[in-house]
Order: C-alpha cells, then structure tokens, then sequence
C-alpha cells in the first residue's frame, strides 16, 4: 500500500495535483482543503495517500495530513453508499473538525450540505461514524502546509472551531464560515490567536 508521496509540485487544481518524485509524475486526487495547503509548482510537498485499486483503474488519493486520509478510508470502508469520490467531496466542504464535530453532534443539515449528500447519506454518516469518534478527536488542529506532520492533540486545536462559531454567531454560513477560517490559517499559520484568524476571515 503506497501510504505517502514526496516530492516536486508540478501542477495544482482545486481537485488534483501532479507530484513528481523519482523520474515520475503521480497524479493524486486531492480535497479542496488540501489543494488550499499545497505550496506552488516546483517546491517540494508531501502528502499522505490512500491507493484504491479496481479492475479497470488504479488511483491514489492525497490528504494534507494523515488524520484526513485516515478519515477518508473510515469514510468509504465504514459508511454505506459512500465511494471515494463521494468521501472526497464531503472532505473538499468542510474542514475535518468541522465534519467530525457535525457527525458526534448529529448535525444532519450541515452535513448534507456536502455536494452530493443528500440527507440520507448525512444520516448514515451519523449513525455508522458517530460511535466511532471521541470528543478527545474533536479538537481542531490548523492547517498546515501540506507534509507538515500534525499531531491530533497539537497546541491551538480549538482556534479553528471558536473562530468559525464566532463568524455563525455573526451570520455566516457555517461551511462559508469554515472556509474563511481555513483560509486565515494558512496566511497567518499556526500560530495565530483565535482573534486574528476571525478578523482575518472577516477581512
């Protein structure tokens, strides 16, 4: 099983990136949330990866840290109806705390705001994944530069959630809200306090 990559970025869409490493150009399926963290063409990154063989294809995921892959194979090994594709929509929406925090919360309307989860889906997600996930998980790590390692219990892992409650309790939308905060993140890094990144988002 081909658990990670590193190498030369040679081309970034929001859904796939071409890493080059040893003569060869891989091209890895990507979430938005990690495409978001990829450095620009011609520097070096690392990404996770999960391999998925079939009889006609041969594909590799990439994910920004290892927690993201390990919830996307939890995704399509655990939930019914969830392929690969599907699972790497639900993870381009929302941010993995976020997604974590919807499904202990039973939070079904946020989660089916996923491109291509209906409420059904959202359902099952809660049901098959809630038990799953401890409220130990449910800290928020920020974002870093992709093959940046993370640990799950790294220093700041609330920021991201009160920064995106703050931008709810302001009337933004709470995948709108995640994806502002994400984006703070990563301009101001890891460091940064919980009221730099609303008023960056806010920016």
């Amino acid at each position: 099983m081909i658990t990670s990559i590193s190498g030369l970025v040679v081309s970034v869409t929001p859904l796939a990136a071409v890493i080059e490493t040893g003569g060869l150009g891989y091209e890895v399926h990507i979430p938005v949330t990690t495409a978001e963290r990829l450095p620009p063409p011609g520097q070096q990154t690392k990404l996770h990866t999960f391999a998925v063989y079939r009889e006609d294809s041969q594909t590799l995921y990439g994910f920004a840290t290892g927690e993201e892959r390990d919830f996307f194979r939890l995704l399509i090994e655990k939930v019914t109806g969830v392929g690969p594709k599907m699972a790497l929509s639900v993870l381009s929406k929302l941010s993995l705390p976020m997604l974590k925090g919807a499904i202990v919360a039973g939070d079904v309307a946020l989660l089916a705001k996923c491109p291509g989860i209906g409420k059904k889906t959202a359902e099952r997600l809660v049901m098959e994944l809630r038990d799953q996930l401890h409220p130990a998980e449910l800290g928020a790590a920020p974002p870093a530069a992709a093959g940046q390692e993370q640990s799950p219990s790294a220093p700041g892992e609330n920021k991201i959630r009160d920064a995106v409650m703050a931008l709810v309790a302001l009337g933004y939308k709470a995948p709108d809200a995640d994806k502002a905060v994400r984006q703070a993140c990563v301009a101001l890094g890891p460091g940064a306090s919980t009221e730099a990144l609303i008023k960056r988002a806010l920016g």
